[in-house]
């Protein structure tokens, strides 16, 4: 399983192996819509950030079996992870940063 599929469900894992890489920005522009909305086929998506981040995460080969998840506030992204994740965690934020749309990345302990 992917963290796209385990996330966010099995058609939003076919879109994202459906592209390479997404022209966020470009689409942003293009379509006008925020850089944080433009989801995994590069139109609008509530979560797209989220989205993309999770494939981020599948394409740096990091663990979707630890208890990590990733929200969106925003263009704020949101990993929340259980004790177990606190090994894969500082990888995920860097991951995170690095993706299109994204301004800040906070890490929330899952209670």
């Amino acid at each position: 399983m992917s963290f796209v599929s385990r996330l966010f469900g099995k058609a939003e894992e076919v879109k994202a192996k459906a592209v390479e890489k997404i022209p966020v920005l470009q689409n942003a522009k293009e379509k006008s819509i925020p850089a944080e909305k433009v989801g995994l086929d590069g139109n609008f998506d509530e979560s797209g950030l989220a989205k993309r981040v999770a494939k981020a995460l599948d394409d740096a080969n990091i663990s979707d079996e630890v208890g990590l998840w990733v929200a969106q506030e925003g263009s704020v992204v949101v990993l929340k992870y259980n004790e177990d994740a606190k090994s894969v965690l500082s990888q995920a934020e860097k991951v995170a940063r690095g993706v299109d749309g994204a301004t800040t990345v906070k890490t929330v302990v899952n209670s």
